[in-house]
């Protein structure tokens, strides 16, 4: 009986196929499962919200004849590019801030303080106890100015006043120019007051001795104090004027006080030791309110920078907000899982969870 001998190389080949077979039956159960990556999409590069500027406010503080800082202040803030928007005053503030919202510039505004001759502005009345009427003051201001009416002037002003019978503060806007700031410089006592309407009026100073609030009402976003008031600090006042300017400080302190606290930047010019009434060291003055807006600036700058920060990140939330709520929404669908490994996932989605 013949014996069949076995082909030594049929298992060696049977090796040798099997592995190859195995990868090929892999590639094809796998093929179904695949696809190209789809090019991920990129966003689009969104600009900056266009963000107005800060609408800066400068607030004008009493100080008789100690105002003349404020033209130095000016001076200072203009020379660095920061021209404020709106201009409110108190007392000697509404005069420097009448005339500069009139649309003087600041060198103007330093020829007519060195100019100005205090007996044009001061119209005593015998019969009335010796107390300055103002009206030299209102003509003055008016002629300064034009003759136009507040609200015709090139930059929004606003001049506090006290109203005598109620003690409310009152922010003129409107109406006569000259008369508003001889309302507001109406020092009681010196001044008569004025009568405008059915009111009568005295100086700003008694209750609001920086108009920082009047500043904020004329839409600023951003205000400059500059306080020129008398501090009660020992020693005794010059004349009649310097007592009355300095009693109306020591009573309005504590509310000038928490006003000032509502300001961005209080620049202080160092004019407490001038005379109330000392128009001898104008020039004086208006050099100390250079020195003193020069060494705020640095902190403006910084201040300014951290607030338009602030609107502009404001401003992303809310482009961000708006561009979410104005997509389309897509259908929900449940993403390839473990239990379905060689479905399809559905385009354009939003996908959840199983």
């Amino acid at each position: 009986m013949t014996q069949t001998q076995a082909n030594p190389s049929r298992p060696r080949l049977r090796r040798l196929l099997l592995p190859l077979l195995a990868g090929a039956l892999l590639a094809a159960c796998g093929g179904g499962n695949t696809r190209p990556t789809a090019p991920q999409p990129v966003a689009p590069v969104v600009p900056d919200p266009v963000v107005a500027p800060p609408k800066i406010g400068l607030a004008l503080g009493g100080g008789a004849a100690k105002g003349f800082a404020h033209i130095g202040v000016i001076k200072m803030l203009e020379a660095n590019g920061l021209k404020p928007d709106v201009v409110a005053g108190t007392s000697a503030g509404s005069v420097v801030g009448s005339l500069y919202a009139s649309g003087m510039d600041p060198f103007q505004l330093q020829e007519k303080a060195v100019a100005l001759d205090e007996g044009r502005i001061r119209d005593v009345r015998l019969f009335s106890g010796g107390l300055v009427q103002g009206v030299a003051l209102q003509d003055y201001v008016n002629a300064q100015v034009g003759k136009r009416p507040i609200e015709r002037l090139r930059m929004p002003f606003a001049a506090v006043a006290t109203r005598l019978e109620t003690g409310e503060r009152t922010v003129f806007v409107r109406g006569n120019t000259g008369q508003a700031v001889r309302a507001s410089s109406s020092v009681p006592g010196v001044f008569e007051p004025v009568t405008i309407g059915q009111y009568q009026y005295v100086d700003g100073g008694v209750v609001s001795p920086v108009p920082v609030d009047a500043a904020r009402q004329l839409g600023a976003d951003f205000v400059i104090a500059v306080d020129i008031s008398s501090k009660a600090s020992g020693k005794r006042p010059d004349g009649m004027l310097g007592i009355v300017n300095q009693s109306i400080s020591i009573m309005g302190q504590r509310l000038g006080e928490q006003e000032l606290a509502r300001a961005d930047i209080v620049i202080r010019p160092d004019v407490t030791d001038y005379g109330s009434a000392d128009f001898t060291r104008r020039n004086q003055a208006i050099l100390e309110g250079e020195k003193a807006a020069l060494a705020a600036l640095p902190q403006i700058r910084a201040e300014l920078a951290r607030l338009k920060a602030q609107r502009l990140q404001a401003a992303r939330a809310e482009a961000a907000a708006r561009a979410a709520a104005q997509a389309p929404k897509l259908p929900p669908c449940k993403p390839r899982s473990r239990w379905n490994p060689i479905g399809r996932e559905q385009e354009n989605c939003t996908p959840v969870a199983d």
